[in-house]
């Protein structure tokens, strides 16, 4: 879980986000819980500075495909699983939560505890550009080349199997 180990005691200055369960059956019937953020709820410039993630535009897929198409090539795509979950929040950057239903809410104590969020979750704002974040580098890392019209477009020059 993105969730602290510990509750913690509430900061004075910091805005509290709800965190939810979220229930799903899927197509084979199993269950599934998901924890999320209720994102909407988040203040910009308290909880977060910067959202915007970027997505391929459309004109460079209708050129990858109409190229792939001429020289007989194949196209790969990738699903990461669980992908908004895989990225790393900045330095200084945390959003405070109510714990969700079914966590005490109490200290042995008697004071309010509340859960500090460690990375990103679904939900919150800025989840998808910490994912972008983190997936770039490696992505040069492995050896391909970020396209200068389209920085979700990246190429590599090797065969693979």
């Amino acid at each position: 879980m993105a969730v602290g180990k510990s509750l913690i005691d509430v900061p004075s200055d910091r805005n509290l986000v709800r965190l939810i369960w979220v229930y799903k059956t899927k197509r084979n019937g199993a269950l599934k819980a998901r924890l999320c953020v209720q994102g909407c709820a988040q203040v910009a410039g308290v909880d977060y500075n910067q959202t915007f993630c970027s997505t391929m535009r459309a004109t460079s897929l209708r050129v990858l495909a109409a190229i792939a198409a001429r020289d007989r090539l194949s196209m790969r795509r990738w699903d990461f699983i669980a992908a908004y979950l895989q990225g790393e929040l900045e330095q200084g950057e945390v959003v405070y939560c109510r714990p969700p239903p079914g966590y005490e809410t109490i200290g042995s104590d008697g004071r309010a505890r509340i859960c500090k969020v460690v990375k990103p979750i679904y939900g919150m704002a800025q989840a998808g550009r910490r994912w972008q974040r983190s997936l770039f580098p490696w992505l040069l890392q492995w050896g391909f080349t970020q396209c200068s019209t389209d920085p979700c477009v990246f190429t590599a020059e090797r065969q693979i199997n």
